[in-house]
């Protein structure tokens, strides 16, 4: 092929990449569907919303679930059937107040373990350039690489669910002497609700934000709370739902129920740092018995042993 012919090719190859980059260029540019319906529905909760209204996720798992979306969902239908669990992992979701599905879940799963496969299939390939190892124990550590890799997804959302329960219980007693000041003003329990869930940020004015919004579509006060109090994985935010609801239908003084509440979550957080405080002081024996104390003696006990020696005819 002569030189025109090949620079016919890649201008024709450029001409449509070019192209194609222009075309995509103008479907981003266009407004999405939630852009347009989302300011109509903006009270609604997130997940009584359709797949077409909530935010787009631009994370690698989101990435790669629109690329191998197929294979990667059979992959996530096989860890499902072996692992089983959906509702256990449907809660520790809800929980963890992130917005996803099992499905979605199973497939950041199927994501980590073909990471994991891949970092343990690099480490068996050098080990073998190095004539070390055979392909029955590499077989053997690309599977378990994979195992691990979803189970510590299971674990990392584990420890998301902890995280933002701890942040929960760090945030509650503010929510609550606000919610009590608000009440104690003359507001009502809808409005004081509404007062706090602008003013404050963080992942209980999240919770309490889905309350707001049941109860502007038309749920009642004592339902929308009751459904968190079964929500919640914390007994002390149950108690506050709970709490709310029987003050609101038998006419106990709201804002005295809320600072008592206060109260307790401030006194069960002085035991935990009591406790915690004492398990440290027991941990910090550790290094003091077999770090700190030997160093001591031996700057005690050398210069004296150090001069009988040369004292010693």
């Amino acid at each position: 092929m002569s030189a025109a012919v090949w620079g016919g090719l890649l201008g024709g190859l450029a001409g449509a990449g070019l192209l194609l980059v222009g075309l995509r260029i103008d479907v981003l540019r266009r407004p999405q569907l939630s852009v347009r319906v989302l300011p109509y529905l903006r009270d609604l909760p997130l997940r009584d919303q359709g797949p077409a209204l909530r935010t787009t996720s631009t994370s690698p798992t989101s990435a790669a679930a629109g690329i191998f979306g197929p294979v990667l969902r059979s992959a996530a239908d096989v860890v499902e059937r072996v692992l089983g669990g959906s509702g256990s992992v449907r809660r520790r979701l809800q929980r963890a107040g992130l917005d996803r599905t099992v499905q979605d879940f199973r497939i950041e799963q199927v994501v980590w373990g073909l990471v994991g496969f891949a970092v343990t299939a690099a480490v068996t390939l050098v080990r073998a350039l190095g004539g070390v190892g055979g392909v029955g124990s590499a077989v053997v550590f690309c599977v378990l690489g994979f195992v691990g890799g979803v189970f510590l997804r299971d674990n990392r959302l584990s420890t998301q669910v902890r995280n933002r329960e701890r942040q929960v219980l760090t945030e509650f007693p503010t929510v609550a002497e606000l919610l009590a000041l608000s009440v104690a003003a003359g507001e009502s329990p809808v409005a004081a609700l509404d007062r706090v869930v602008r003013r404050s940020q963080g992942a209980l004015s999240e919770d309490l934000a889905q309350v707001l919004a049941r109860i502007r579509t038309g749920e009642p006060v004592g339902v929308a709370f009751e459904s968190l109090a079964r929500a919640t994985g914390l007994p002390i935010v149950a108690r506050f739902a709970t709490g709310i609801t029987v003050a609101m239908e038998r006419g106990t003084p709201l804002a005295d129920v809320l600072h008592a509440q206060a109260a307790d979550v401030r006194e069960a957080g002085r035991r935990l740092l009591i406790e915690t405080a004492a398990r440290k002081e027991i941990a910090m024996m550790a290094p003091v018995v077999f770090f700190v104390l030997p160093v001591t003696i031996l700057f005690a006990f050398y210069p004296g042993v150090l001069g009988l020696r040369l004292t010693t005819p």
